[in-house]
Order: C-alpha cells, then structure tokens, then sequence
C-alpha cells in the first residue's frame, strides 16, 4: 500500500493593497485549501485621475481562488478598510467579521449600495477565538482614531502571525480601554513568526500625542470664544466628538451635529455606547435661530474642503440653514491631507471673508494622528520580538523606514520582508521569504455607477482633454465620385477661440482638406489611414504654431 501523501502546510501573505500605498489596503491569508482576507479598503483619488470617484483593489487574485475564501476580516471602520466592501460582496459571498461599531458603520454603506440583506455579518470581540479553516484568530483591543479597533495574532500551520491593525499607543485614551499591549507581549513569549506592523508614521519621531491632550487645546480655544463655534472633524472621528460634546457640557453650550455621515456616525456612536451625549444637549438645525451664538457648538464635516461637505458650502454661503457670522470661530481639528491643500485654503479664505475666526492645525495643536509613531513601534516589535518583521500600511518611505526601526532593537536585515502590492510572502518549514513573482494586483477605478470601466487609457485622453482640449475635424465625402461632398470643418472646444485663430483654423482646414483629396484620388482608399495622417498633420501644425497638443478627432463620413 503507497504511502499517503502529506498535504503541503504552507502559509501565503498576499498583499493586493495598501503595501507601498496610503489606502487600498487588503491582504489574503491562505494555505493550499482555505483563504481568509483581511480588510477591503478604497482610496480616494489623485489629481491625475480625472471624474473618477473612487478607487479599489482588483480582485482578480480573488476570483481565481474563490472556492477556497473563507471569510473577510475587518479590523476597523476607516473608508481605507472597508470602503471596498460593497463592491467585494457583489461578487463573493463569504461571511464578515467585524467589531459592533464597525459593522454598524458598514451596515449604513450596505444600505446605500442594496446589499445589506445579502450581508453575513458575525460581530466578533475582542479575547474572544474565532476558527477559520486551519486559522485560529484572537482579536486584541488597539487605539486609534475610530474606536473599536482591533490587530490580531491567528495561529497558522506554520506558527503565529501578529497584525497591529492601524494603532498608536495611547496611555490616556479619551474612552474605552487602552491598548492590550499584555496581550501582544503574551505571545512574543510564546513566539511569533512574523509580525506585520502599521508603518504610517514610521518617519515621525518620539511618541504620537496623546488624542486628550487635544481636548485640552480645544477646551482654551472654545473657553475663551464669545460667539458660535464650528468644529470641523473627519466623521469617523468618534473620540474626538466625545470630547467637544465633553466641552460643550462644561460651558453650558447646545450641539449640534451637521452633515449626513456625521448625523449618521453619531446616531449609532450613540446608539452602541461609543458616544455619550447628556439628554436635552443636541439640538436641530432650526433652533439655531432660537438661541444666541454664544450657546451652541456646531460639530460638523468638511475638514478637507469637500465641494459639497457642510463646511464648504457654509464658507460659500450656500448652506440652507447654518450661515456665517461675524464672532463665530470655525475650528478645522485634522490634518491637511496631502493633495486637499488648496480646498482647504480656499474654505479657510472664504471663512475669514465672511468674518469668521479660523483655527486649523497650522496655528495650535487641535489634531493627533491615529498612528504609532518611531518609539511606539520600536515598542511593539520588543514586545512582540518576531522572527520575520513585515512593515505594512503606508508608502514606500515608510515602510523602508520602519524596516530601518526593526534593525534597531534586534531584527536581523535578512528577516526584515519588504513586501510591496503584489508580493507573496511564503513561510514553510519555519522559514519566510518573499516569492520572486508578483501575483496580479492593481488598482479599479470607479466613476459613477461604472465599476473598471474606465481604463488608464481612458485617464490619459481625459488629461489630454483637460490639459490641451479638443478638436474635431469632420467632413462628408463620396468614395465612388471621388469629390467631398460637404466642406470641411473644425470644431474646437478648450483649445482655442475661432475668433482669436481664425487664420490658424483656416490654414488646419485647407491641410484637412488636401489630405482628403489626395486619399480620394488613390486607387485604394484606406480611410483609417487617412484619419491617422489629419491627426498627424494637424497636430504637427498647432504645436509648432501655439506649441499646444489638442486631442485630435478626425470624422470622415463616406455616403
């Protein structure tokens, strides 16, 4: 009798997002037979990336593999972690796991998106097991900036594998409890196999301020206001809220909360206990006639400058209800995100224009970041003292400079795994290595209800279009006569006034029209190639004029 065959017990980590990028993030855990992803996150868009909405994984490594997916994991409830969500039900029916808060916050996107009854959502918790296939996960409490966040170790074939989630260490957290860092250091006892850290702020040294301190910053600022006061925040920002409802009660001031997802987060905030409001406290839009400037905090979004946030639109002058006074001090409690710069300056001129006081992170210290910096990390790799270090969560400077971290306290440079999106990362017979092919990942842009449809491709006609215009170039001709039958012309748009380059058209018009009677006179007439030599022609002759490159559109009917 021939010997059973024994199934191979190796362990993947395949990156799809989120691994050399801010955003996307999402990761597949896998052994031959069962899979497990981690997280399904968006990104917003980059300038280039002209009409597109929003951006998400490709699940293309997903497909292949989708007799074998088990489960979705989410550790938190940032658009960067479960932004994709909706999209990844559309095509695979697994179950998702996620703390109370997140899923309630997921629930309210399924709804918009119709999905919400075709939902398995199991609420896992903290220092409770969950067994997935061969993958035994214990969820441990993190702080960051959205409450109910969680990293996690799961016990694989191979051994234990530790994910921080998105984390800082917080001493003196404004709710709920403080990092388990116990538990994390429980198991660099029993020994990891790899630890996987957040690498956001590995550039940043020292520690990341703690979120109470910002209250105090907060509590002066509102304290000393002889008016209304308007903060803005990121509406995921739970804690943050917590602490201006905190102030709010203190002064003896009204609130009120302004803007869909910030009505909606606190809702539920409130409704699962993450959120305490006093009774009698929150009031609506209309009985801000009623009261005085000096008794009400308005809490509300736009912090980024959003077009259409209630911020904006209250700079603008266009928001129905809530308008800006002089004496009312407008508080912007975040960062700048890179690329929102010149909306946020324009909401901050606009405010000031209408006689508002503006206060932003520039000025005093009303923001802290959700993410360990240098010496919080240094911590948890001594705490956890993996075999195999992964930096994971950021760009590629951050993620070589937390590689950089880890040698510090006693990583070995051979076991620290710079993974990017698209590697493999393999542990087998108890060791690790990165797969010297990359498995196909990318990025899937959705413009309205059109989901991969537009193409890169697609992007750079629309920056030709932006940056240069178009022109369009039609005329009718008989193939069998040999003659045009009508005359041609040029249309223009955001390329230049007719009337400024009349002569210029003139002359693209009499170039258009000899390239068409000389096709019209060959024996053979190939009409694509013609088209192909007006683009050239016209091109060749605007740039050397205005040294502008229009998108070209030739149209040649034949009757």
């Amino acid at each position: 009798m021939a010997p059973t065959a024994t199934p191979p017990n190796w362990v993947d980590l395949t990156f799809l997002g989120g691994v050399g990028e801010i955003g996307l993030n999402m990761m597949a855990l896998e052994t031959a037979d069962h899979m497990v992803v981690v997280d399904a996150g968006l990104m917003f868009p980059e300038d280039p990336m002209l009409g597109i909405d929003i951006v998400i994984p490709d699940f293309t490594y997903l497909r292949e593999r989708r007799d074998k997916l088990m489960a979705l994991v989410l550790t938190h409830a940032h658009e960067d972690h479960i932004g994709a969500v909706p999209f990844f039900l559309k095509e695979f029916a697994a179950p998702i796991y996620g703390t109370p808060l997140t899923l309630a916050l997921l629930r309210e996107k399924l709804k918009e998106h119709g999905l919400l009854n075709d939902a398995d959502l199991r609420e896992i918790k903290p220092s409770e097991p969950l067994t997935l296939g061969p993958f035994e996960f214990e969820f441990i409490r993190v702080c960051h900036s959205i409450p109910d966040g969680v990293g996690f170790v799961v016990r694989t074939p191979q051994g234990y594998l530790v994910h921080s989630g998105d984390f800082k260490i917080d001493q003196t957290p404004v709710a709920g409890a403080a990092m388990d860092l116990n538990r994390f250091a429980h198991y660099g006892e029993k020994g990891v196999l790899a630890l996987l850290s957040d690498s956001t702020n590995a550039e940043r040294p020292g520690y990341t301020l703690s979120e109470s301190q910002i209250g105090s910053t907060l509590e002066g600022l509102i304290r000393e206001a002889p008016g209304r006061v308007i903060v803005a925040v990121f509406a995921s920002h739970i804690h943050r809220m917590q602490q201006i409802v905190n102030i709010a009660a203190k002064f003896g001031r009204n609130l009120l909360f302004n803007g869909k997802s910030m009505v909606t987060n606190s809702r539920l905030a409130q409704e699962l206990g993450y959120l305490e409001v006093p009774p009698g406290m929150e009031i609506n839009v209309g009985d801000l006639d009623r009261l005085s400037p000096a008794q009400t905090i308005v809490i509300t979004t736009g912090s980024q400058g959003e077009p259409l946030s209630a911020l904006a639109r209250m700079a603008l002058e266009a928001h129905k209800q809530i308008h800006i006074q002089k004496g009312d001090l407008v508080i912007l409690s975040s960062r700048f995100i890179p690329g929102n710069e010149r909306a946020i300056t324009t909401v901050i001129n606009n405010l000031y224009r209408l006689g508002a006081e503006v206060v932003y992170k520039q000025v005093a210290d009303i923001h802290t970041s959700g993410h360990a910096s240098q010496e919080e990390l240094k911590l948890l790799l001594s705490l956890t003292r993996p075999r195999y270090f992964i930096p994971i969560h950021g760009e590629m400077r951050h993620l070589i400079k937390h590689g950089q971290l880890a040698r510090t306290v006693g990583i070995p440079e051979e076991r620290v795994l710079l993974a990017t999106d698209g590697n493999q990362v393999r542990f087998e017979a108890g060791g690790g290595a990165i797969a010297e092919n990359k498995v196909d990942t990318g990025r899937v842009f959705v413009d309205g209800k059109g989901v991969g449809d537009v193409s890169r491709i697609v992007l750079r006609d629309r920056r030709h279009l932006a940056a240069d215009g178009l022109v369009i170039a039609y005329v009718a001709v008989d193939p069998g006569a040999r003659k045009i039958v009508t005359e041609p012309e040029l249309i223009t748009r955001g390329f230049t006034l007719e009337e400024e380059q009349a002569q210029l058209l003139e002359q693209a018009r009499k170039v258009f029209q000899e390239i068409v009677l000389r096709g019209l006179s060959e024996p053979t007439q190939d009409w694509l190639e013609i088209q192909t030599q007006v683009s050239k022609a016209l091109r060749k002759l605007f740039f050397k004029h205005l040294e502008r490159r229009p998108m070209i559109l030739p149209l040649i009917l034949t009757l």
